[in-house]
């Protein structure tokens, strides 16, 4: 997923942000109310993790300006143990979810996980693909029942093109699931890690759509 992370906490921010692109999501990590304001100006993100106490402003203003936006992207939202009270001012303003600090890094990806699955409409974890099964909440992939590793740029790409199946995903999009925020993106990072997924799960898989994108079929 390509993930807003707001946290003004440099250290905390920072293992957050690792295990998260550890797990394979795309983390943009910003850390003023401002920096957030314009990001979501420029990029569609897929969830939102969002922290109350910003140096310039308040957490609440950007999960009111994301609701006031018509933008149903799902948010988290984070906060200290004893700020019950905005707690529940966020989940009224319309968050989905929310994690007191600190809490477990395992935890996280299940809440991520479990408020992404609400969104996308999955009641079923388990997406068959011709011999190719894929648990996009528990990550596994199998191909004719046998197990297959998957790196986390690889996870990312495949779960762009499943989440999205039936209909084509164009380069860019899965660039942007690929790479943080202001990172260089190699020209041809996209073609790199289709090959080495359909040398893994099959080359009929994923169709290359010449000048579009690629799809992976209903």
């Amino acid at each position: 997923m390509r993930i807003l992370f707001v946290e003004d906490d440099h250290v905390l921010g920072g293992a957050i942000r690792d295990h998260m692109l550890a797990t394979g999501h795309s983390v943009d990590w910003m850390k003023r109310k401002d920096e957030t304001l314009l990001a979501l100006q420029t990029v569609s993100y897929e969830l939102i993790l969002l922290d109350f106490g910003l140096p310039d402003g308040k957490g609440i203003d950007i999960l009111n300006h994301v609701r006031g936006d018509k933008n149903d992207v799902p948010v988290i939202i984070s906060t200290a143990q004893d700020q019950i009270e905005m707690r529940i001012e966020g989940l009224n303003s319309g968050a989905d979810d929310y994690l007191v600090k600190p809490y477990d890094l395992h935890e996280l990806s299940a809440r991520l996980m479990a408020v992404s699955r609400r969104y996308s409409n999955q009641s079923l974890p388990a997406i068959d693909i011709g011999s190719l099964s894929v648990n996009l909440g528990r990550k596994i992939i199998s191909l004719d029942g046998k197990q297959l590793i998957l790196t986390a740029r690889e996870w990312s790409v495949l779960e762009r093109l499943v989440r999205n199946r039936g209909g084509i995903v164009p380069k860019a999009d899965i660039e942007d699931s690929l790479y943080e925020f202001g990172a260089e993106i190699e020209s041809n990072a996209v073609e790199v890690y289709i090959s080495r997924l359909r040398k893994k799960i099959g080359k009929d898989v994923i169709k290359t759509i010449r000048g579009i994108g690629y799809q992976v079929e209903q």
